[in-house]
């Protein structure tokens, strides 16, 4: 008789998001392939001798080294697949190559006005890459799609948890995605 047991969801549960687009800019890209490349190539080799060499010290269920190094195992295996189904289905675009400088698209630089009048800029990058304490929103963020395609001295409406607020437009701008 076997034993069911419920899964767990996977890494991305969210998966790609809405119409199954996943942008990201060239530096998100980069950086999640430099993170791959770390955790194949470095960690788990490394992790990999440890199991290896605490397996060949007899009793496993009460070695340390070898449970921890086998958990260790299926979490560095778990998000090598993560990342990889990631990099596999992004579609990278560079904001430096926006033709629209005036309107707000993925990768623009964005300075608003709330209603406070206190002055904000974020910058519309990926799903993977979102970081608000680093001032970068995801492009499917209610913020980010209340932004998009408006101009300087637009005035949108902002509909998130908090309430409705008013936001205006005071600058967009485009950077080179290349680091």
């Amino acid at each position: 008789m076997s034993k069911a047991q419920p899964r767990k969801p996977p890494d991305d549960a969210d998966g790609p998001a809405p119409g199954g687009k996943n942008y990201m800019t060239p530096r998100g890209f980069r950086r999640l392939q430099d993170e791959l490349g770390q955790l194949s190539r470095t960690e788990r080799p490394k992790v990999v001798e440890v199991v290896a060499w605490a397996a060949g010290n007899g009793d496993r269920s009460e070695n340390g080294d070898y449970i921890y190094g086998k958990k260790r195992l299926r979490e560095i295996d778990r998000r090598i697949r993560f990342l990889s189904k990631r990099l596999e289905t992004a579609e990278v675009v560079d904001p430096a190559r926006q033709r629209h400088l005036d309107r707000v698209f993925f990768g623009a630089t964005v300075s608003y006005a709330d209603d406070s009048g206190g002055a904000r800029t974020v910058t519309i990058v990926g799903v993977d890459e979102a970081d608000m304490a680093d001032g970068q929103v995801s492009w499917i963020s209610p913020l980010a799609r209340a932004l998009m395609k408006t101009q300087v001295g637009d005035t949108v409406e902002l509909r998130s948890p908090s309430g409705v607020q008013t936001i205006e437009v005071l600058e967009i701008r485009y950077e080179d995605g290349a680091d």
